[in-house]
């Protein structure tokens, strides 16, 4: 089987018929609209964050028990006021990563422009651009969704489109970003985890704050001892601090990796518009240039408006 010529370096074969020609998408809007709702999402949960410690002291009287009823209406009122925020913020976070799903498929999709690879593999990892995409395109979307593989998948998609947007003219910049990349990275897994395991565990300790309590309550009826929930009580308190210093430190995390991505997005655009920009001269397009002809170069006459003789050359003037 006779190979393909390779051709001039950055020389790239047309696509075979029926292949999609993709062409490059600027992403700069979509960057700003995701810089938008990530400024959002990171002041509302700061702003949650400050609610919850506020109203700390009047949590811990009220588990004691300790709140008289003007406080106890007021206790109910702000917890009743930042239930919006929680509501606001489930929103915000899934709005904030739709938009950067998209800015990563059309990100990974710009690789392709610069280098087609035309389903040429590299020790099974597409070429693209200057760097391997250890991914097929599916997992832009499915790696943020499958079980297991989203604690490293995602982060293996963005590091590959980053390097394949490099500058050919400027190497080791995508390696200089690895900081940011890692940092992201780890602010926002940290994150989620934090959310997450912060969430059950808030749920499990108060359902086995009120099994405990109901316990003591059966004792007490049965022996007709007064009920002691002291214990239960500072427990609630404690649980109650634990959230608050996770939520907290989830909304640092937050704002940590939103910084962090923004930097990024904004620094693989430019290499992507860099590297679809044309090339600059140092002198301007003028009109072609043509070689002078030799002296003796024939010059030939029209045709006379009344003959039908052939078109002959005429004499040259001195």
């Amino acid at each position: 089987m006779s190979q393909p010529y390779p051709g001039p370096p950055g020389y790239h074969p047309a696509p075979y018929l029926g292949m999609p020609v993709r062409t490059y998408k600027p992403l700069r809007q979509i960057t700003v609209v995701f810089l938008v709702l990530m400024v959002l999402t990171t002041l509302v949960a700061i702003l949650q964050a400050v609610l919850m410690w506020r109203s700390y002291d009047e949590v811990k009287r009220l588990v004691y028990g300790l709140l008289s009823e003007d406080e106890l209406a007021r206790g109910v009122e702000s917890i009743g006021n930042a239930g919006p925020l929680l509501d606001l913020i489930s929103l915000l976070v899934p709005a904030t990563g739709v938009f950067f799903v998209i800015w990563l498929w059309k990100a990974r999709e710009n690789t392709e422009v610069f280098a087609p690879s035309g389903g040429v593999t590299y020790q099974g990892a597409k070429r693209l651009g200057d760097g391997v995409h250890r991914r097929e395109q599916g997992w832009v979307i499915g790696s943020w969704i499958c079980p297991i593989v989203q604690f490293w998948y995602p982060l293996q998609v963005v590091e590959d489109v980053i390097r394949a947007s490099e500058p050919p003219g400027r190497p080791g910049q995508a390696k200089s970003s690895r900081g940011l990349l890692y940092g992201w990275w780890a602010a926002w897994t940290t994150f989620w985890l934090i959310i997450v395991g912060g969430s059950g565990f808030a749920l499990v300790s108060f359902v086995v704050w009120v099994v405990r309590l109901v316990h003591r309550k059966e004792i007490a009826d049965a022996t007709g001892d007064y009920v002691d929930i002291y214990d239960l009580q500072s427990f609630m308190v404690r649980t109650a601090l634990g959230v608050n210093i996770a939520f907290t430190v989830a909304a640092v995390l937050l704002a940590v990796a939103g910084v962090a991505i923004v930097r990024l997005m904004f620094r693989t655009n430019a290499w992507q518009d860099e590297r679809m920009a044309p090339p600059l001269t140092d002198t301007p397009p003028g009109p072609p240039q043509y070689a002078p002809r030799p002296p003796d170069f024939p010059s030939y006459a029209p045709y006379p408006p009344s003959s039908s003789t052939p078109y002959a050359p005429s004499p040259r003037q001195p």
